[in-house]
């Protein structure tokens, strides 16, 4: 092998390996997991987001909005119709951050909250799960509502 042929084989070798790196470097990487959420998301530069907030539940035919689960299992419904009516995905879905009532007793249900949250995230049909954010507060904007949850959904451009 002459000398020539040396160094166009390592170029080719360094571009390869630099591609590589490059092409693996533009994946939405999750890290941390734990039993309902992972801890770390890493969103590489050119992803496209879409954020979606003050969801919560709607009300039933008696008026009420139902306990946490419940409005816990609406809220994700409601994000998953107007993901999939813009061509996104539950799985796309990076961060969840929720803002739940403390319940007459002074606490947060969230048994309840993680019943339906449970139904949307680390399933088979949707085996990812977000970074995730609870915060207990004494009251939300309308009369009835035990929990209001915000998105935000990344993905790599087609």
């Amino acid at each position: 092998m002459t000398r020539f042929t040396k160094a166009v084989s390592l170029s080719a070798a360094l571009f390869a390996a630099a591609f590589a790196v490059t092409s693996s470097a533009q994946e939405i990487i999750r890290t941390g997991e734990g039993r309902n959420f992972f801890n770390n998301i890493y969103i590489p530069p050119g992803a496209e987001t879409l954020y979606l907030s003050g969801a919560g539940a709607d009300p039933l035919p008696d008026g009420s909005y139902g306990d946490m689960e419940q409005q816990t299992v609406d809220t994700f419904n409601k994000f998953k119709a107007t993901l999939e009516e813009k061509g996104w995905s539950m799985g796309d879905i990076v961060q969840v951050r929720v803002f739940g009532v403390a319940g007459e007793d002074g606490e947060f249900d969230f048994a309840g909250f993680n019943r339906g949250y449970q139904q949307f995230f680390g399933t088979e049909e949707n085996p990812l799960k977000p970074v995730r954010s609870v915060v207990e507060i004494a009251d939300l904007v309308v009369d009835g509502w035990l929990v209001e949850i915000e998105i935000r959904a990344v993905r790599m451009p087609k």
